[in-house]
């Protein structure tokens, strides 16, 4: 089940908060837990067994590590729980691809070995098996303390809005919302509007644009102006779609009382790649840096750690992603970026010069993420060089539709003045701002119902579109 769905929209969500509302407060982590269940279970109910495990996994040694009579039986605790939770991720997400690249080694197939199954990737196990690996670290670290309440927990790592696709959360953030938190009209029409934001990103924006990305990552040679038509394309396809998951998320967050943190924060305006990943999924971002960067050293231990400490790092975000070497390319060529402006100073740009630097390297990035493989990413390039020839042969110039085209426009557009945008609907789309006056009711009023119109209308004329993190 996906946010952008009519049965999420229509029935599991109105339900939903139709008994999460006549739910006692005391029991409304168990309302979670179940519709958050019933919401995971709707694609696979057999892979609940594995979340289940995973959180009673976690559960069980957070309190081992939490009532541990010595720092050392505490690490043991903390060692044990740690390996299990990396061994779900290590197993589902990347026994596949370790069984292929061994074949390869050997010249065969996955096959030839006599391996004749593929385990399929349970959605969101990237971001539950983090959930559970900041809460044990955490409780070892004294940062948090091991929580009794096993529902609030089990909840926690279900919770429904960031179950498949984040943001990254942290259980110390979010234990006193789950004993205490406020539920208001204000902030349940704040997370509507924020929800109905994030849809329309992924409906009008996210889903329309996406055919120029699959059209120009389809074609074997593509020309000058597909290959950078393509390219563009799926760096505005990524980012509404993830943003306005986060977007959607975070609304729905505040539906039932919760606050979670921003994922992401305009980030195609930043001057350089230090400053993007401040910007850019901000949840991973600051989970690498504190469970990872950090742990590894950081810039404690002289210029040339601090280098290889944010290639690695890099080098397992983008491994995080998938179990694919074009992640690891990805990831790699990010880290690069980081080294070098740590190394020169420019970590915090300035000029429009710097802007469009950012921007190229941002794209080009985005080129080998969207690959299927170096091969493909490497047509792209060569085509963006122009050594794929410069027209667009008719075949595939009828196949670019001015419909998206005109959406890629307004993508574009929203991105460069999403700041602006963002201060007008902080001023305006709020309860707090429509008290302002009958004008500021009324307009984002009629905004935004001609906004979810446009959405709806939208969605019942195309297909079905997954969100594009679910892979993750």
């Amino acid at each position: 089940m996906v946010f952008s769905s009519e049965t999420f929209l229509f029935l599991f969500l109105p339900l939903f908060l139709a008994v999460y509302y006549l739910t006692p407060v005391r029991f409304r982590s168990v309302t979670i837990l179940v519709g958050s269940y019933a919401f995971y279970g709707w694609w696979r109910i057999d892979y609940l067994a594995l979340l289940f495990a995973t959180t009673l996994w976690t559960y069980a040694f957070g309190r081992r590590i939490g009532t541990a009579t010595s720092q050392k039986a505490a690490r043991i605790y903390l060692t044990i729980g740690l390996t299990g939770c990396l061994a779900v991720l290590g197993v589902f997400k990347y026994l596949n691809f370790f069984i292929e690249s061994f074949a390869t080694l050997w010249g065969t197939t996955a096959a030839g070995l006599g391996v004749h199954w593929r385990l399929i990737l349970p959605i969101g196990v990237s971001f539950y098996v983090f959930h559970a690996v900041s809460y044990l670290v955490d409780v070892y670290r004294k940062d948090a303390e091991a929580t009794r309440r096993f529902f609030d927990f089990a909840a926690f790592i279900a919770l429904f809005p960031q179950l498949v696709a984040g943001p990254i959360l942290r259980f110390k953030d979010l234990t006193h919302q789950f004993s205490h938190r406020t539920h208001s009209l204000a902030l349940f029409i704040d997370g509507t509007i924020l929800f109905a934001i994030g849809l329309a990103k992924k409906v009008l924006l996210a889903d329309t644009v996406a055919p120029l990305a699959n059209l120009a990552f389809g074609t074997d040679t593509p020309s000058l102006a597909l290959s950078w038509l393509g390219a563009v394309g799926y760096m505005m396809q990524l980012y509404f779609d993830f943003s306005g998951y986060s977007d959607m998320a975070i609304g729905l967050g505040l539906m039932i009382g919760f606050h979670f943190r921003p994922n992401f924060d305009t980030p195609y305006i930043s001057r350089s790649i230090t400053e993007f990943w401040r910007r850019w999924h901000i949840s991973l971002s600051v989970w690498l840096r504190d469970y990872l960067y950090i742990p590894l050293g950081g810039n404690r231990l002289g210029k040339a750690r601090t280098y290889v400490n944010l290639m690695l790092v890099m080098l397992l975000g983008g491994l995080w992603h998938g179990a694919n070497m074009t992640f690891v390319l990805w990831g790699l060529w990010h880290g690069g970026w980081l080294a070098v402006e740590r190394a020169t100073g420019r970590a915090t740009g300035k000029t429009p010069a710097a802007l469009g630097l950012t921007l190229l390297i941002v794209l080009l990035g985005w080129v080998m993420f969207r690959a299927a493989d170096p091969v493909q990413a490497g047509g792209i390039y060569a085509g963006m060089l122009g050594l794929n020839g410069w027209a667009t042969p008719p075949s595939l110039a009828l196949q670019i539709t001015r419909e998206s085209l005109i959406f890629l426009t307004l993508a574009i557009l929203f991105a460069a003045y999403e700041p602006r945008l963002n201060r007008f609907a902080s001023a305006h789309l709020t309860p707090q701002g429509a008290a302002l006056g009958w004008v500021n009711a009324v307009v984002p009023a009629v905004m935004m119902s001609l906004l979810a119109t446009m959405t709806l209308m939208k969605m019942a004329e195309q297909s079905f579109s997954p969100f594009l993190y679910f892979q993750f």
